[in-house]
This record gives structure tokens, C-alpha cells and sequence, in this order.
């Protein structure tokens, strides 16, 4: 006999997919975001009722609660994209008292969120780089193409950026003279380069329409208890910040920059948490090179390094820009101008209306590129300085 634990995982890898695609499909067949009639009501009474007793026997069972982060975590991933489909269908309208009427739901994710240390809801790396396959199968909220598609080369793309990041952090300890400090900017670049790789992909690939009307829509915010949490966002995780830090193209002391990391952090595994503040603590590369005596500058160590230094600035700019002016204008900024004006206001995953949410995008951008603004600090005299050293 199945554990309750097992029974709502069984139940998320195949009953809930099939409510949720058949829906999916429904809905798209439609051409519409959603639909309120006799099949589509039926089958989401049946998503939240099935969803609710599986969460309830858990409740009911606390002894079977695992002790273990990483499987506490992954029972949180479960119970919050059974609350991440309620809200995609509309199926959690807040009872008069304002709480989610989810509350077997929202008291098991409060629980599993204060002991992990986390927010407690559905992650983007809960389909991420913490989705453990079963007979070659993970999760996912349907079984539509894309959406496997968008999983596969988000999380392609998030192991490359750790694959830079941990080049990064190695070569912290080996210095800017260091002789084979460029062997590990080397290694960053490629990992930089198959960022860009896997977006280019993944454009290639994706459905515009169906990310936008069947995929999207499951990252948005949701209400536990009385209290709605942001959405869950695919840079959800410390490496593609370590490397900003790392190469000092964004600044510890840029406030604009650390409200964001704070944001981060509690949508992130302890790991990730622990990974991301160790890299506020550390002097970039940046102000290394900057910082090196007008002796070190004639070393072929020094330029050689340097230079390595510089190609992993330029392609995490450029990989960065490629997401942001090509990924979630054709995939987001476009298709929303069809949207009613009633749609628009949990139309972003991370909360702040679709403009407010470009501006913001398009600073990290040019932060990334060390654009030359007057209106932003960012390291362009600083490059162009570093730049004139080879």
C-alpha cells in the first residue's frame, strides 16, 4: 500500500497531467486563456477535490513526513503545483474571509516552508534541477511538447550557468596572475556559450502560442493562506548571479541590485541560498584586475588572463541580451498586447505589471552588457579601461 506521500506523487506524475492537459487542450481549442462551461468546471472540481483529500491523508499522517531536506522539498514541489494548477484554471477564488480556500494545501505548505527555510510554494527548480525522474519520466503540469521543451532548456541552461560559476569560484582562489587562472575563464566562457546555445534552442523550438496560453500560466502568483506569493521564475537560482558578482558587473553595493538577490532568495533551495550570499562577500575580478600594480601589467599571465577575463564579460552580457530582447519579447512582450486589459494583472510571474517588469529587465540587461548610461552605474569606463591594458 502506497504511503500518502507516494499516493500525491503518484497522482501528480498521472492524474493530475491528465486533468490539466485535457483542460490545456480544451482551452486552446477555444483560442482563449480560459473557459468557465459544463466540461471545463467538471473537470477542475475534480482537480481541486482529488488534489485536497491526497494533501488531507498527508496531513493526517504527519509521522510520514520525510526528515530529509531534499525530499521534504520535493513534497513541497508537489503540493505547490497542485496550488500553481488551481490558480492557472482559476479554481481557488479566495473564500470572503480573503484566505485560500486550499487550506489543507496552504497549512502543509506553511509548514514545509518554514522548516526548509524557503517560500512556501511551487519553484521554478522544483521542474528544475530538483526534478528526479521516475522510469525516465519527470514532472511536469501536462504533457504538451513545449512545455517539455521549456523545461528541458531552461534547466540545459541553468547546469551551464552553475558549470561557469563553479569555474568562477575556483579561479577566486588561484588570482588574476595565476598562470592557469585562464583555463578556468576558459571553462566559464564555454558554459557561457552553451547558455546562449540552449536559448537559441529553445527559440527555435518553442510554440509562441502555446508557452503563452498553456505553459506560462502556471508560474503565475498564488494566494497560500491570506497572503499571495510571487510567481516562480526561471532565474530562481544562484549561479547566474555568483557570475555577475563574480566578473563585478553588477555591484554588492548597487541597491537596485541587492533588493533583487533578497527577492531570490527565498524562492531558492538552501543550497542555492547558502551559494548566493557566500558570492556577495567576495572582491570581483573586476576590481582585482583593476586593483593589480602598474608591474603586473607587462606579465604574460596577466594578459593572458585578462583576456579570457573579457571574452566571459562580453558573452555573459550577450547571452543575457539574446533572453531578454529576443525570449521574452517574441514569448511574453508580443502576445500580452492581445491579452484583454481584465488579464493583464498577473500576467508576470514575479508580480509587478509587464512594463514595470521590462524596465527592470532591460536595467539587468545593460547592467550585464556594462552599457554606456548616464542614467545607471554600470563597469563600462571600467572595461574600457581594462580593455586599453592588452
Amino acid at each position: 500500500m502506497l504511503s500518502s506521500i507516494d499516493s500525491l506523487n503518484e497522482w501528480i506524475r498521472k492524474g493530475f497531467l491528465d486533468i490539466n492537459t485535457e483542460l490545456e487542450e480544451y482551452y486552446y481549442s477555444k483560442n482563449t486563456l480560459l473557459v468557465d462551461d459544463e466540461i471545463t468546471i467538471a473537470l477542475k472540481k475534480s482537480l481541486v477535490e482529488e488534489g485536497k483529500a491526497l494533501i488531507a491523508a498527508i496531513l493526517d499522517n504527519p509521522d510520514e513526513i520525510p526528515a530529509h531536506y531534499e525530499d521534504r522539498f520535493y513534497l513541497l514541489g508537489n503540493v505547490g503545483m497542485y496550488m500553481a494548477a488551481c490558480r492557472r484554471h482559476e479554481a481557488d477564488t479566495p473564500l470572503e474571509n480573503g484566505y485560500s480556500p486550499l487550506t489543507e494545501a496552504s497549512t502543509i505548505s506553511f509548514q514545509l516552508g518554514s522548516a526548509l527555510g524557503v517560500a512556501p510554494r511551487f519553484m521554478a527548480t522544483h521542474l528544475g534541477i530538483y526534478n528526479r525522474a521516475e522510469n525516465g519520466v519527470y514532472r511536469t503540469f501536462t504533457h504538451l511538447k513545449d512545455e517539455y521543451v521549456f523545461i528541458d532548456y531552461n534547466t540545459l541552461g541553468t547546469l551551464a550557468y552553475k558549470k561557469a560559476s563553479d569555474a568562477l569560484e575556483r579561479a577566486m582562489r588561484f588570482g588574476v596572475t595565476h598562470p592557469l587562472t585562464a583555463y578556468l575563464f576558459n571553462d566559464a566562457k564555454t558554459g557561457l556559450d552553451e547558455v546562449l546555445k540552449f536559448n537559441e534552442i529553445l527559440d527555435e523550438k518553442l510554440d509562441v502560442m502555446r508557452f503563452f496560453y498553456n505553459v506560462r500560466p502556471y508560474y503565475k502568483p498564488y494566494r497560500i493562506g491570506r497572503r499571495d506569493y510571487r510567481g516562480a521564475n526561471a532565474g530562481d537560482f544562484a549561479a547566474v548571479n555568483e557570475i555577475d558578482l563574480f566578473t563585478g558587473l553588477c555591484s554588492r553595493d548597487d541597491p537596485f541590485y541587492l533588493d533583487i538577490l533578497i527577492d531570490k532568495k527565498a524562492y531558492m533551495p538552501q543550497d542555492e541560498q547558502i551559494r548566493l550570499q557566500d558570492s556577495i562577500g567576495k572582491t570581483s575580478f573586476m576590481d582585482l584586475f583593476l586593483r593589480e600594480p602598474d608591474t603586473s601589467h607587462t606579465l604574460p599571465e596577466f594578459k593572458a588572463n585578462l583576456k579570457s577575463f573579457l571574452d566571459v564579460c562580453e558573452i555573459h552580457g550577450r547571452a543575457y541580451a539574446y533572453h531578454h530582447d529576443e525570449l521574452v519579447k517574441k514569448y511574453i512582450e508580443d502576445p500580452a498586447i492581445k491579452l484583454p486589459e481584465t488579464k493583464m494583472d498577473d500576467l508576470t510571474a514575479s508580480g509587478p505589471p509587464l512594463p514595470v517588469l521590462l524596465r527592470s529587465l532591460e536595467k539587468i540587461r545593460d547592467l550585464r552588457l556594462a552599457a554606456d548610461r548616464d542614467d545607471i552605474l554600470t563597469r563600462y569606463a571600467d572595461l574600457k579601461k581594462l580593455k586599453g591594458l592588452l
